[in-house]
């Protein structure tokens, strides 16, 4: 059965995805189905029936992990969870009360200075569905808005921390995804962080937001916001249309994709980069990466800087990033954040808020293996005024 890729632009062949199935007398030669007894049974192993992936090998000449500890090794951490069900830093507060956290967001407003310190062991400590009840509760209990009441109480960087803890995550990222299309230079990175780092769910629901909000589809505003391949990327990762990872390994589809990518290096063949790189799925990409870069002896990296400029090459390099491993990707901007003349504190809040309740465990390890300095240690010495007991609450706690 094959599934074919919508049409490439003129003149570019692009790869069908074609499902491979292998038979025991079509599988090439390094590949060891195990036999069958006579009764017509595989040989059970440890109390279960071998399967092919107990035995397979994808090289020849040289002793390789099996498919099943191969597809293993390509789990990164991010994909894995912790005791609670989430790499995330913040969890559901197991003896949260509404009713209390009203009393005390309210005694601190309306006390004498603002007591900030409880504003933000709150908030930092709920999850965002529960900051979302804590934000009903209050209004209807003292028929005031906890947005605007927090407005008035604070200021600065810390205002603007809380309006986005306070924000459905929908809201807060089709807010930045406007500002990022509106504001020329940060366009590449932030939409393609947006755009490529949120689950299907989550995106289509960003874009309902923005279509609600500012009553303009997302994809006008790409249009005429941005032009060349940046423009076609974002467009067809607003589509959605990346595939899922059906637990099949196509290395025959791995194979045409690195030669269409080595063959795309001309005017005119920015399509197959488009297409390759927003439809299919990332397990297939990060072999396509490895198997691009034997062949060509340098990483992919370097081929699009060499063919690519502006925001289009920096476009491309994030979703490489992105691809290969999301949580490094997260790791570099936060350190990028924070090495600025003074800190980006929008890079921050955006990043830590939306990871919080997902990878941002992950982030912090790949942080500190990169960088050898822990993400708390680092916030602690760059980060400055009422908004860094915030970010340092999200961020938990110190990697040693």
């Amino acid at each position: 059965m094959t599934a074919t890729s919508p049409p490439a632009p003129l003149g570019i062949q692009v790869p069908a995805r074609t499902h491979i199935y292998i038979s025991s007398e079509s599988a090439p030669t390094d590949l060891k189905i195990p036999a069958r007894d006579a009764k017509g049974e595989r040989p059970k192993v440890k109390g279960r029936w071998q399967t092919a992936s107990d035995t397979m090998s994808v090289t020849s000449g040289k002793t390789r992990p099996s498919l099943t500890q191969e597809i293993l090794s390509h789990l990164g951490l991010a994909n894995k969870t912790a005791a609670w069900g989430t790499l995330g830093t913040l969890r559901t507060f197991l003896s949260f009360s509404v009713d209390k956290d009203v009393q005390r967001l309210l005694r601190a407003i309306a006390s004498q200075g603002v007591d900030r310190s409880t504003i933000v062991g709150v908030l930092t400590n709920r999850s965002r569905e529960q900051r979302q009840l804590i934000s009903r509760a209050f209004q209807e209990r003292t028929q005031q808005d906890l947005v605007k009441s927090l407005q008035a109480a604070l200021s600065g960087n810390l205002e603007r921390m809380v309006m986005a803890l306070l924000q459905p995550a929908a809201h807060f990222d089709a807010q930045e995804l406007r500002t990022a299309l509106k504001n020329p230079g940060s366009t590449e990175d932030v939409a393609v962080e947006i755009l490529a780092t949120r689950s299907p769910p989550q995106l289509q629901e960003c874009l309902t937001v923005y279509k609600h909000n500012f009553q303009m589809e997302v994809e006008k505003d790409i249009k005429s916001e941005t032009s060349g391949i940046l423009r076609d990327l974002l467009l067809a990762l607003a589509k959605g249309a990346r595939e899922s990872y059906s637990g099949i390994i196509d290395y025959n589809l791995v194979e045409d994709d690195v030669q269409a990518l080595k063959q795309a290096e001309g005017p005119g063949t920015e399509g197959t980069w488009v297409i390759i790189f927003t439809q299919r799925n990332p397990e297939h990409l990060v072999r396509v990466f490895d198997q691009y870069q034997r062949c060509s002896g340098h990483e992919l990296e370097k081929t699009i800087q060499n063919i690519f400029h502006g925001d289009d090459q920096a476009a491309l390099l994030s979703l490489v990033s992105v691809i290969k491993n999301t949580p490094l990707y997260f790791a570099d901007k936060l350190h990028q954040a924070l090495q600025d003349m003074g800190p980006n504190y929008q890079v921050l809040m955006r990043i830590l808020i939306s990871r919080s309740e997902t990878d941002l465990l992950s982030i912090r390890a790949e942080f500190k293996k990169k960088f050898g300095k822990s993400l708390y240690s680092s916030l602690q010495d760059a980060v400055k005024g009422d908004c860094r007991s915030a970010l340092l609450a999200l961020c938990r706690a110190e990697d040693l």
